[in-house]
Formats: C-alpha cells, sequence, structure tokens
C-alpha cells in the first residue's frame, strides 16, 4: 500500500505529550502510524511504544512504518475502549503518555471501496474494523424511520434529519434497498429544500457522518474510555486527545472538566462533602487547534481540536 500519511497537529501532539527518551506512549489510534513514527524516534532507544487499531489493514501499514525506526514497539488490534485491558495485558499499566487521534484515517476516506465517501459511487461499507458484521448498509436498509432519525439528528446534528429518513425509508418501499454511497447521497439531496443546499458542507456530509459513528460506535463508550486512559497513567502522565466533530470535543472538554472539579456538592455549600477528589489538570483550558500553515498543506485538519490534560499526583 502507498500512502502519504500528514498527522494531525504533529509538533503539538508530541510538546502536549512531555515524552523523552525512555517514556512508555500508547497511540490509541495507531493509524498508518504518523504520530507514531515521530513519537518512536524521541523514546527510543529505551523507550517502548503501544498501538491500537481496530483496522487489521492499517496495523500492517504502520507495522512496517514503524520498524524502520525501532523494534521496541507492539501493535494490537483492537478498539481503544478497551485501554485498561489491553494494558494489562501489554504490561503497559503506569504509562507515561496517550495520545487518541478520534478522526477517521484519511486511507479510510480515500480507498473508494470502503464506502465512506459521500463523492464517489461504491458500496456502502463505513467499516473501520472490516471482520465486524454492522455495516452502513445494515443501519440504512434495516433501521426503522424513528432509528434513523434518532442517528441522524443526535450523531449528524441535521436539522432535517426526520426528512431524510423518510425518504430513506421511501426509496426501499419503491427499491428494495440501498446499495451504494451514490444512492444515499441522492435520496439524502432530494429530501434537504434546494435553498438549504446553497449554503454549508455539502448536503449529505452530516448523515454520512451520523451513519459512520452508529456503525462503528464512536460516541457511546467514549467517555468512559477517557476515564480508563486516566487509570492508565502513571502519576504525571499525560493524555492527549484529537477531536473532529463537536459531538466528540463536547464529550472530551465534559470529562476533562469533570476529571478536573468532579465535585457534585451544592455549590453553595461551605465545604465539600462529597468526598470526590480531583484526578487531573488541565493543559489545555482552551483547545489546540492547527496552525494556518498547517491547514493551507492539509485542509482536513480545519475541524480539529487538541485538549490535554496530566493525571494527579
Amino acid at each position: 500500500m502507498e500512502y502519504t500519511h500528514k498527522p494531525i497537529m504533529l509538533n503539538e501532539c508530541l510538546e502536549a505529550l512531555n515524552i523523552k527518551n525512555g517514556s512508555t506512549v500508547i497511540d490509541c489510534t495507531l493509524g498508518l502510524g504518523g504520530h507514531s513514527e515521530a513519537i518512536l524516534k524521541i523514546i527510543s532507544p529505551d523507550g517502548r511504544l503501544i498501538g491500537i487499531d481496530r483496522d487489521t489493514n492499517a496495523i500492517e501499514f504502520a507495522t512496517e512504518r514503524l520498524s524502520k525506526t525501532g523494534t521496541n514497539f507492539s501493535t494490537v488490534h483492537d478498539v481503544f475502549f478497551n485501554i485498561e485491558e489491553i494494558a494489562q495485558r501489554e504490561n503497559a499499566i503506569g504509562t507515561d503518555a496517550i495520545l487518541a487521534d478520534l478522526g477517521v484515517s484519511s486511507y479510510q476516506l480515500d480507498d473508494k471501496t470502503r464506502g465512506f465517501s459521500y463523492m464517489e459511487d461504491y458500496e456502502l461499507d463505513m467499516r473501520m474494523d472490516k471482520s465486524q458484521t454492522k455495516s452502513a448498509k445494515e443501519v440504512v436498509n434495516k433501521y426503522s424511520a424513528d432509528q434513523l432519525t434518532k442517528v441522524i439528528r443526535d450523531y449528524g446534528e441535521e436539522r432535517w434529519a426526520k426528512r431524510i429518513a423518510q425518504f430513506i425509508v421511501q426509496y426501499r418501499q419503491e427499491n428494495g434497498s440501498v446499495e451504494t454511497t451514490g444512492q444515499l447521497t441522492k435520496i439524502i439531496k432530494a429530501a434537504i429544500p434546494a435553498a438549504a443546499r446553497r449554503d454549508g458542507p455539502h448536503p449529505a456530509k452530516r448523515t454520512f457522518q451520523a451513519i459512520r459513528i452508529e456503525v462503528n460506535d464512536e460516541l457511546e463508550p467514549l467517555k468512559n474510555a477517557l476515564f480508563s486512559m486516566m487509570n492508565v497513567l502513571k502519576p504525571e502522565g499525560r493524555l492527549a486527545v484529537i477531536t473532529f466533530h463537536s459531538l466528540e470535543d463536547r464529550i472530551v472538554k465534559q470529562s476533562f472538566r469533570s476529571m478536573v472539579d468532579p465535585c457534585i456538592c451544592d455549590r453553595r455549600a461551605p465545604i465539600c462533602t462529597c468526598g470526590k477528589k480531583p484526578t487531573g489538570r488541565l493543559i489545555t483550558r482552551k483547545p489546540i487547534t492547527p496552525s494556518e500553515a498547517e491547514l493551507e498543506d492539509n485542509p482536513r485538519a480545519r475541524s480539529a481540536k487538541l485538549r490535554v490534560i496530566e493525571k494527579l499526583k
């Protein structure tokens, strides 16, 4: 596989992780190994890198890439939601730093056969892990109108969710099923009034995002996973998370805030009686965003936000 990978906010991530030779680092979203390659160069020869990804193709590519830099790494085919179990198996409880880039890998978007893109006409799929059974085709063709409305509204923040769901169900009734990304895109365009299609992003963008999130269960386990990452870190270890849409960023922001200030007492009470203690301190009070130079080189980074927290002693 030939691919040029541009890791998002690479220098910012490396600085945020605060790593050095000898550090142990977990990359929760290995992808094609762009971040991991740079991390491995810093922590070698005495450090250790563990890369996690749900996509076996990504693991194969990244393994070949990283092996040119060093041998002090291991890769794990799993979802990072299971990070505590993974860290136990890898003897990595008390790691120095954790990175999670929550975006879809560019190569997955560019591989038209994976069915992520609304710009081409290929079979509906959208699975990050090809071994899983649920695909976009199942969601689009088997969910009821109410289920589709909820997915598109909640995960896509799409104002026309109900109408799009109705048009999908109507298409199924008339044609049997929706088979390709092109068919789905045409349905979405037909459902959204022309005036609403003129402004803003591509009319199918929000719905495709919503279906992808549903297929890969990207949001529901995220909050628990963030707390699990903190459990895996050693004191003064750092967690850096890159998000790409408001739903992810809201979860990360709120979770970090609760780690810094977990008290649930009435704010009018003179003292805290709940006993909940802070577990982290914010390194970034506002998210770090890509520089203009990076955006010129990589427009896909435009919506990225980096938030960093450090585990307290």
